[in-house]
């Protein structure tokens, strides 16, 4: 029963009993004083009753209820000091974490110092081989120019001729082998180091998304929307108002960002995707290698035949070629460029330039273009015969003896042929190379 009801009720019997027990007695005729009937009594004995009964139903629906929210606050309260103590948990250990990520950085800084230090020994290790190996060559050469040896020499030695010559050629590739394996452990040390980096940095974004999930929680996230406002090439930059050439980061269309090196020029912005200029880098490398590139941006480098595909397939290019050979002459041609993706396997377009007037062709691709090959993807034009493995390196193959920008690099252009070096053929001869650059721009650049 509520508790309107029972005031009701309450009110009903103290009026019936009001009027039961008058306040003034009145004497009836014949001398008698009125008194209560039995039936009101029983009225207000009934009343009294059910209001106790309400009273005592109320009150155990009270002490219920009271005892309900007193459980339910205790269950609260059990739970908030169940999250306060997870809240702590959670904070220990992001500091924890936070701890170790800084010391695998400060781990991973000290690699990469002692990387460099140890790069530093092996170029210089390199230098002096290469400086012994052209001492080498020179003797080699000079001995080879004189027409007779000396008897006394011949005498005194004991040693013919042709087994000096082999000894040096042999001493030669040592030094050759010694350095590919320094190079092989400096980029198995290198790949280590990449990977340690990636690990760290993969654990700072799980524990900044882990920070980042946890104020989210506590309504204190906020959204960020930020664009990579990344050029889409060289060239690009340079409209930006880049003039500095350098290292850069790029994003063609429908690509991932990728380090490049720009050429800047007065003209505009050049991707530079090919560099040779001293032989440290090797280029007989193999197709997965020829495809995501290889080398230093800072030194000698092959961008990437996915990287250039991404950068071509965005509209009409230029390749500009600059050449130069060992005594000096340098060459600078101009193509229309175009390269097929993968599935195409990379295959090359090139088109004379009519802005830049008539001139040598690098490669005659054709209008079903040449498809890119390596030692372990034969994919030239000439039928038994594997030009990549033939000549060394990566390129494009229409046959083995027109050109190919990424083989050895020769130490002395006499020792071209067996170096399998890289050269161009110009006015119908082979021409050995010292030095190559391969850049790509636009055709709205301004030449």
């Amino acid at each position: 029963m509520k508790m309107p009801q029972l005031l009701i009720l309450l009110l009903t019997i103290w009026v019936h009993a009001a009027a039961g027990f008058p306040a003034d007695r009145r004497v009836l005729p014949g001398g008698r004083e009125k008194h209560a009937s039995w039936d009101d009594v029983n009225v207000v004995a009934h009343g009294l009753l059910q209001l106790g009964q309400g009273l005592k139903e109320h009150v155990d629906k009270t002490k219920a209820q009271m005892r309900d929210v007193s459980a339910k606050l205790k269950a609260f309260n059990i739970t908030m000091a169940s999250l306060e103590r997870k809240q702590q948990e959670q904070e220990e250990a992001l500091r924890a974490r936070g701890k170790e990520v800084e010391e695998r950085e400060k781990m991973a800084a000290e690699m990469a110092e002692e990387m460099r230090v140890k790069v530093e020994e092996v170029k210089k290790q390199a230098k002096d081989i290469y400086s012994r190996m052209d001492r080498l060559e020179g003797k080699v050469e000079e001995v080879i120019a004189e027409p007779i040896l000396d008897s006394n020499y011949s005498d005194h030695t004991g040693i013919p001729f042709i087994q000096m010559v082999a000894a040096q050629n042999k001493r030669i590739d040592q030094l050759v082998d010694k350095i590919r394996q320094q190079q092989d452990k400096l980029e198995k040390q290198s790949l280590h180091l990449q990977a340690l980096q990636s690990k760290v940095s993969q654990k700072r974004v799980k524990s900044h998304r882990r920070r980042d999930e946890e104020t989210a929680l506590r309504g204190e996230a906020k959204q960020s929307h930020i664009k990579s406002g990344l050029a889409r090439d060289c060239h690009d930059l340079f409209v930006q108002g880049q003039r500095a050439s350098g290292v850069y980061t790029i994003q063609p269309q429908n690509s991932q960002p990728f380090h490049v090196l720009c050429e800047m020029t007065s003209e505009g912005g050049w991707t530079v995707i090919q560099k040779r200029l001293d032989g440290f880098q090797s280029f007989n490398q193999r197709w997965e290698s020829y495809k995501s590139g290889f080398g230093s941006l800072n030194g000698e480098f092959w961008l990437g035949l996915e990287n250039v595909h991404s950068l071509t397939n965005q509209g009409q290019y230029i390749l500009q070629a600059e050449l130069s050979d060992w005594v000096g002459h340098t060459q600078v041609t101009h193509y229309q460029v175009q390269l097929d993706g993968e599935e195409k396997k990379f295959a090359l377009h090139l088109e004379q330039d009519s802005s830049s007037g008539v001139q040598e062709e690098l490669i005659h691709t054709g209008a079903s273009g040449i498809p890119f090959s390596t030692a372990d993807r034969d994919n030239d034009f000439t039928v038994d015969v594997n030009c990549a493995e033939l000549h060394s390196g990566g390129w494009w193959f229409s046959d083995c003896g027109t050109s190919n920008l990424n083989g050895k690099y020769p130490r002395r252009p006499s020792l071209q042929l067996r170096r399998q070096g890289m050269f161009w053929t110009t006015k119908g001869q082979n021409v050995s190379l010292k030095t190559t650059l391969l850049k790509i721009a636009p055709s709205t650049i301004k030449q």
